[in-house]
């Protein structure tokens, strides 16, 4: 390499960095617009996780991930799979929309009206023999809203044991099918 002088050599040294700092600069700014985003998807899915009182561990383990992907995602990091956020989701029964900015409004009045027409938590999952077994890593005596029902029977429908079900328990899937749109899965 040739020695810096005042000429040329220090004018191409100046670019370089110069350069280099606008590219980081630009790099930063692109990503920040998304940065709010993913922070707010990984609270959400913390709060959600809480909510239905299950461990990191337990929601790791249903996801098939590590724990420590899940805690990468719980914070927002936007180096995990777009993958590995969705399995989370599933396995905390959160379905993600993708929505323009012009048809937000819309899309989300019609989604109150749809899927919150029950107020608050209502089904005790002790109340249900398999219900309790399918939500295993859950407090027996949570409190659940009918969507959140309706994502433990239909994510784990493969392990329901139909010729167990309790009267009463299947009055409760066929009011799912028949109010909520539950998928069949008596089927």
């Amino acid at each position: 390499m040739m020695p810096i002088t005042v000429g040329g050599d220090f004018l191409y040294l100046f670019l370089i960095i110069y350069k280099i700092d606008k590219m980081y600069i630009i790099r930063n700014i692109m990503n920040n617009q998304f940065l709010t985003q993913q922070l707010e998807l990984g609270a959400k899915i913390t709060a959600q996780r809480k909510a239905l009182g299950v461990r990191a561990q337990s929601t790791a383990l249903s996801a098939g991930i590590s724990r420590v992907t899940l805690h990468r995602i719980e914070k927002g990091e936007t180096s995990v799979s777009l993958g590995a956020y969705l399995q989370v989701c599933k396995a905390l029964g959160l379905h993600l929309d993708i929505l323009s900015d012009e048809g937000k409004d819309d899309v989300a009045s019609e989604q109150s009206q749809q899927y919150f027409t029950v107020d608050g938590p209502h089904i005790r999952i002790s109340d249900y023999p398999q219900l309790t077994t399918l939500a295993w890593q859950l407090d027996p005596n949570a409190l659940l809203t009918d969507g959140e029902v309706i994502s433990i029977y239909e994510r784990n429908k493969r392990f329901l044991q139909l010729e167990k079900l309790h009267e009463h328990e299947r009055a409760l899937i066929q009011r799912l099918i028949v109010e909520r749109g539950m998928e069949n899965i008596f089927v």
